[in-house]
């Protein structure tokens, strides 16, 4: 019986893959004599064919890519919003390749016929893997995919950690209970299964999968003692990190005087990623703002006929080093809107918002009350992916660790709009700030943009 996280399933995996770039090369071939009649494209001369090389070179670079970027790791991609991201970029970066092998090799290849086969490969990739997971989860008894969770630590982190499990839904996913020794737990826990001292029986009679240890600072040197104890037990560890542990500080490895150290206050951005970003903001953003320049103007007329001027909204907001710039957005909410403020108590985002006009929930539903932002990235004051550009006056309440989310500046997308968006308060997003600034890469950010396409179609938390 087929397994989902075997080493069998990523080979069938990786031979489905290779079938659906052939297959794609085999359709473009039949569909690109259809588009000579075109008058914006080139025609060519028929039959249509394409060298017998690239039916093994295509498959080859393209599943090769795939497995760097661990499409066939099953376990990493739990959810399919992170797997197709996955396979997004990995496509992106396969057709830059097969791009440049084709005008080092065949330049008489039409170029037509290869954005044809790259866009049927991609359609295909992704949809042979829909209909996986819906075969997958109709057998939800199946064994391999299930897994128990069990935490040890039940106080602030455990329980973070219980509820960004529930909040994921994963599939096949059941948090069993909690173990911890703090008297108070008992109180706090409703799924308290025992002390540390029980953490064996507890595995082996709740049949546990994983255990992750969420302990707070001052626990952690019982950390070994409740890892040794599982010496014996096949059952997966994990150890939750602490917010400080993740986000507060950058760490880099350095030689210092021929020893090995950790710099625990390393920028947290050097000086040519901080150019390299700025490069990749500028030609990106250019090339988007070229793009989409004619839905700007519709989505500005729409908003004129719709409740009249102003059509542009301001607002203050702290960017980069704590330096405050006008942030743009398409007016969303009625001119009015202080009363309405005064009559619903409301200044803030929520749901069913009564300040917001017709015309503005949907640009709030798939963001295109942001275009504009794209001015304060080519100016400088804000990136394509950044952390949550911040009211000044939430700015005034922050606690000191809460101000190294300004060492990059503010995006129109991040970290936090791809893992949540509007579904917690603005301020609650520092931690995912911090995560992005520390693990920051041009990878990621190309990841980012990717994810956000995903979360805007699927409208989370977009209101």
């Amino acid at each position: 019986m087929l397994r989902r996280f075997s080493i069998n399933f990523a080979l069938l995996s990786m031979a489905i893959d290779a079938l659906a770039i052939v297959l794609s090369m085999v359709l473009a071939v039949q569909v690109r004599p259809l588009l000579n009649d075109l008058s914006f494209v080139e025609r060519v001369p028929l039959p249509v064919f394409l060298p017998t090389n690239l039916y093994f070179l295509f498959p080859f670079i393209w599943v090769s890519l795939l497995a760097v970027a661990s499409i066939y790791d099953g376990r990493k991609f739990l959810r399919v919003v992170d797997e197709f991201t996955a396979i997004s970029l990995a496509s992106f970066l396969a057709s830059i390749s097969l791009a440049g092998v084709l005008y080092l090799s065949f330049r008489d290849v039409s170029r037509t016929l290869f954005g044809i086969i790259v866009l049927i490969a991609y359609l295909l990739l992704l949809a042979w893997r829909v209909l996986a997971r819906l075969y997958f989860r109709s057998r939800n008894n199946f064994p391999d995919e299930h897994r128990r969770i069990l935490i040890v630590g039940a106080g602030t982190l455990g329980q973070k950690v219980r509820a960004q499990l529930e909040k994921e839904g994963v599939e096949n996913l059941t948090f069993v209970g909690f173990l911890d020794d703090i008297a108070s737990s008992f109180n706090e826990s409703t799924n308290l299964l025992g002390s540390w001292d029980e953490i064996r029986d507890v595995t082996q009679n709740e049949q546990i999968t994983d255990i992750i240890i969420a302990l707070p600072h001052s626990l952690y040197q019982n950390m070994g003692t409740i890892v040794t104890r599982l010496d014996d037990i096949s059952v997966r560890v994990w150890i939750a990190l602490g917010f400080f542990d993740l986000a507060l500080y950058k760490t880099e490895m350095e030689d210092f005087a021929g020893i090995p150290m950790l710099d625990l206050r390393a920028p947290a951005l050097s000086e040519y990623q901080r150019i390299i970003k700025r490069a990749f903001d500028l030609v990106l953003g250019l090339l988007a703002f070229l793009i989409i320049f004619p839905v700007i103007c519709l989505v500005a007329l729409i908003v004129w006929l719709d409740d009249g001027y102003p059509i542009i909204f301001r607002q203050k907001r702290v960017g980069a080093n704590g330096r405050i710039f006008d942030i743009y957005k398409f007016r969303t909410m009625f001119t009015n809107v202080k009363e309405l403020q005064k009559k619903n108590n409301k200044n803030h985002k929520t749901k069913n918002d009564p300040r917001i006009t017709r015309t503005g929930g949907f640009l709030r539903r798939f963001s295109l009350d942001e275009l504009p932002q794209l001015v304060n990235v080519l100016a400088g004051d804000m990136s394509l992916v950044g952390p949550r550009p911040e009211l000044p006056y939430l700015v005034e309440q922050y606690q000191p660790w809460q101000r190294k989310r300004f060492a990059v500046p503010p995006g129109i997308t991040g970290w936090w709009q791809v893992t949540g968006r509007s579904d917690k308060p603005m301020h609650l997003n520092t931690e995912d700030d911090l995560y992005y600034i520390k693990n920051y890469s041009l990878m990621l950010d190309l990841q980012i943009l990717i994810r956000t396409i995903w979360a805007v179609l699927l409208g989370r938390g977009a209101y």
